[in-house]
């Protein structure tokens, strides 16, 4: 299952960590010298819900700006005549 948003599509972003050593001109040292840049990626903050989506009520990740925005109608939990 991929890291991925059903709805919007939003998924993963590449980015950088960048380490540093040295103190700063503005504390008094000569300045931070980068020692190392490391690769890194970005998650979008997914949640699995169970929803309908075109009358069928399955479970999907999306991410929550979609759950804020009302993009996604959640699935109504009723619990049926015949098995109560």
């Amino acid at each position: 299952m991929a890291r991925v948003c059903e709805i919007c599509g939003k998924g993963p972003v590449a980015g950088r960590v960048i380490s540093r050593r040295g103190m700063a001109k503005k504390k008094g040292g000569v300045g931070k010298k980068v020692t190392g840049i490391a690769k890194r990626r970005f998650f979008p903050n997914l949640q699995k819900i169970r929803a309908t989506l075109h009358g069928v009520r399955k479970t999907i990740q999306v991410c929550t700006k979609c759950l804020k925005t009302g993009k996604i109608e959640k699935g109504i939990f009723r619990i049926r005549p015949e098995q109560a």
